[in-house]
């Protein structure tokens, strides 16, 4: 039987991964066949079944991962994304549970999970969530005063869009969206009220572009901050790296020398004796010389 540690390797390497990604791929091309009659008409048993099948792989997957991880599959927030969206696929959509039958397309959100860069870019709107609050209840301070301001303005003459202050956010919210803002609101009030656009105006350049381009900021300072801290991290794992393999290299070189240094012990001692003998049994240099440079006999 295999071991869970091999299991769980299995099921995170990269073949079965890309294998997962093609099957919520596959089963979200067949949610979407199912709601074209034609295709259920021709098709209906081959998509339902295929639905069926996909299904089974993501079940077997998840359970894979908890005979793996066991509880520790529930640490990852991923994991437990994952498990709720299968979860909510196997409830049964029967009764007054059928309304829960189309939130089997959830399961194609699957390969936000699934997918790294995905990923990544849903985890830093996550983190973007802190800034983006402050940001929207500095937008919300901003609708209240203006709306106040528009009911004082604009209500008595035109309580469909500034009676109240409710009515008035809600009408200021349409033109923030620059959604016929000019020829449907702020036009046929500059009827009555020839100065209006001051008014209007200011609140867009406002509340659209400088409140947007905030979201905008905020948002791609959160990605460039987990960009730079993944790349640190990056570096601090490969220095670490380098540096054991710099020791190890160093212990190595240190062992060649050690080994160097006892073979050189090794020969000196094996030819010292023999050495020795041959240097008393050869005359000396310096005995060759006189012995060669002897002074003549005299006659």
């Amino acid at each position: 039987m295999l071991s869970r540690e091999r299991i769980g390797t299995w099921i995170e390497s990269a073949p079965v991964q890309r294998f997962i990604i093609a099957v919520i791929i596959l089963n979200a091309v067949t949610l979407g066949l199912e709601t074209w009659a034609y295709a259920m008409a021709r098709w209906g048993g081959l998509l339902h079944l295929l639905d069926r099948v996909a299904l089974a792989i993501y079940v077997v997957e998840i359970g894979l991962k908890l005979y793996a991880f066991r509880l520790r599959f529930f640490l990852g927030s991923w994991n437990v994304f994952d498990f709720m969206v299968v979860g909510i696929a196997l409830v049964p959509a029967s009764g007054p549970l059928a309304v829960l039958r189309t939130l089997r397309v959830l399961r194609v959100l699957r390969l936000v999970s699934t997918v790294p860069r995905l990923r990544f870019v849903v985890e830093a709107l996550l983190a973007a969530i802190p800034g983006i609050t402050a940001i929207a209840g500095l937008m919300l301070l901003i609708f209240y005063v203006f709306a106040v301001m528009a009911t004082s303005l604009f209500g008595q003459d035109f309580p469909e869009w500034f009676g109240s202050v409710g009515a008035s956010m809600y009408t200021l919210f349409q033109i923030m969206t620059l959604e016929s803002w000019s020829m449907g609101i702020v036009r046929p009030v500059m009827v009555e009220f020839p100065a209006a656009w001051a008014f209007f105006v200011p609140f867009i350049l406002i509340a659209t572009f400088t409140m947007l381009n905030l979201f905008i900021g905020i948002i791609v300072d959160t990605m460039q901050t987990m960009h730079e801290s993944e790349h640190a991290a990056e570096r601090r794992e490969m220095e670490g790296v380098m540096h054991d393999d710099r020791d190890r290299v160093l212990a190595q070189v240190r062992r060649l020398q050690a080994d160097i240094a006892a073979l050189r012990a090794e020969l000196r001692g094996a030819a010292g004796p023999g050495a020795a003998a041959e240097q008393g049994a050869q005359p000396s240099s310096d005995d060759a010389r006189g012995a060669g440079s002897g002074t003549p006999k005299t006659r």
